[in-house]
């Protein structure tokens, strides 16, 4: 089996009022069951917040760390899915479950085998 990841792309700002969200993480919560049933889960997380962010670089014999996310934009990866899965075709039948659960974008990419 080929691992996948599973990026959640989520807007940048504020939680969604409860009325958006609370569907939203039953539809999550039900989509997880069903990955843990179908035995393809690997790991899965949310993430907090971009500018809980500190990005770490390499300068020389320096290191210099810095507060927030590395990349500015509208939008930041909020949670992520690694799964097994024998194809790609595989893993985007199981993007596609997850971005009508989330209503977000799911970027899907292959693992380096033996990672």
């Amino acid at each position: 089996m080929k691992q996948y990841l599973l990026s959640i792309y989520q807007p940048d700002g504020g939680p969604p009022p409860p009325e958006v969200l609370d569907p939203v993480m039953r539809a999550l919560a039900a989509l997880n069951a069903e990955l843990d049933a179908a035995g393809v889960t690997v790991f899965r997380n949310g993430l907090l917040p971009p500018e809980t962010a500190t990005v770490v670089r390499a300068k020389g014999d320096d290191v210099l760390l810095t507060d927030g996310p590395y990349l500015e934009g509208k939008e930041h990866v909020g949670g992520f899915w690694i799964i097994e899965a024998p194809d790609l075709d595989a893993a985007l039948h199981w993007a596609a479950k997850a971005a009508r659960a989330v209503t977000l974008p799911i970027e899907v990419r292959p693992l380096h085998a033996g990672a």
